[in-house]
């Protein structure tokens, strides 16, 4: 009997878990779709490395997802079971809450490992693939752009125009920039010829311009003007095409972690850069673990309320889990607590919540919290009935 009951539980689990995965996906993505589509029409990158660069960052999405995913799967499954009454008669039938949580473990153990080998491997692989082919892809654009005669604005705050493009030696000439990245000081440069050429380890493209000068505004009466035989105008991708937050530390696989956690010379900030991504790492999947406490005691506290409260809850629960997650990293990279102080705080501070509402579900005690609903209808109820006696 248990083990179709256990069945019955994972398939009420996994079906809002799929669901919650899809959408929560889907909400995250949203927001790049622009920069993704802009990528598409404004620089004739092909669609299928649009769809390439979609496929890169799905990792550093499905770390967050998966926990939310799975929060908002107990929240749906155990309120409908509890609606429904079924969670009255499992315990008529001499089974207690305990008794249904091995299915809730199995499940959270199977998305703790998803999550982990996202983290520990697909997380680092998507980034550094991500910006491989962005910088690619844009590279490609670049040569294709810069067309005789006609100027350019592909780059945020530069405007390019050549006289002469060489494709196949890459090298320009009658060379007109006006740069505009520093509002404060805009600058026209002009050259006799140059050269573009890329860095692929640093993700930038230089153009080396030769016999030329720099003409800039300072303030609003000061012209300064600056001759050169070679000037260098270098252009971050990953500043310019940020699609996705990457950081070095994000780029790392959990090998070159360890290792340059034991390296010396580095700034202090770094190493807590270092430290406190490394036991991120770690305690992000354990979340899985952490809402399977809360989840069960919160679906079914919230019976009353319905299905649709469930997103709402999920979400107010989330909300307060990254808060304390935000709260622990400044505090990590403030120095005022260690690293796997501050990025285990929210596991065990809800750990200790999960318990606690547990206990007090399996003892069959109401929280007063999920009653406040009902008694606030009622008392607007008896507020308006009185309005109306009284006209």
């Amino acid at each position: 009997m248990k083990k179709t009951l256990y069945l019955y539980i994972l398939k009420e689990i996994t079906v809002p878990f799929l669901l919650g995965f899809a959408v929560f996906t889907f909400v995250l993505l949203m927001g790049r779709f622009m920069n993704l589509a802009d990528l598409v029409i404004a620089k004739g990158v092909p669609v299928f490395d649009v769809a390439r660069l979609l496929l890169y960052m799905l990792p550093s999405f499905s770390f967050i997802t998966i926990p939310m995913a799975f929060l908002l799967a107990l929240l749906l499954a155990f309120g409908r079971l509890s609606a429904d009454n079924e969670i009255t008669a499992l315990k008529t039938g001499g089974l207690s809450l305990y008794g249904i949580l091995p299915p809730v473990i199995f499940f959270a153990f199977i998305a703790y490992l998803a999550t982990t080998v996202i983290t520990v491997y697909a997380l680092p692989w998507g980034n550094t693939a991500f910006k491989t082919l962005l910088y690619d892809a844009i590279n490609v654009r670049i040569n294709i752009s810069l067309k005789d005669q006609v100027f350019n604005d592909d780059f945020p705050g530069l405007v390019i125009y050549v006289a002469r493009h060489d494709e196949a030696t890459h090298k320009i000439s009658g060379v007109l920039i006006y740069d505009e990245r520093n509002s404060s000081e805009p600058s026209t440069i002009f050259a006799r010829s140059g050269l573009i050429m890329t860095d692929p380890d640093r993700k930038t493209l230089r153009l080396r311009l030769l016999d030329g000068g720099v003409h800039r505004l300072q303030g609003k009466s000061d012209y300064q003007l600056m001759e050169f035989d070679s000037y260098d105008l270098s252009v971050n991708f990953n500043q310019t095409y940020k699609i996705v937050p990457t950081a070095n530390e994000l780029d790392m696989t959990f090998k070159e972690l360890k290792y340059a956690m034991k390296l010396t010379g580095f700034a202090e900030s770094i190493m807590r850069d270092l430290h406190l991504e490394f036991h991120r790492r770690l305690a992000f999947p354990f979340a899985c673990f952490v809402f399977a406490l809360i989840g069960v005691p919160l679906g079914l506290q919230n019976r009353r309320s319905g299905k649709s409260s469930g997103f709402s809850l999920c979400l107010a629960v989330l909300l307060t889990y990254y808060i304390v997650l935000s709260i622990g990293k400044t505090l990590g990279q403030k120095a005022i607590v260690s690293p796997i102080v501050a990025m285990w705080l929210p596991n065990l501070l809800f750990i200790a919540l999960g318990i606690y509402l547990f206990k007090k579900t399996a003892a069959e005690q109401r929280m007063t919290i999920f009653d406040l609903p009902t008694r606030f209808v009622a008392w607007a109820q008896d507020r308006f009935a009185s309005w109306r006696k009284n006209r």
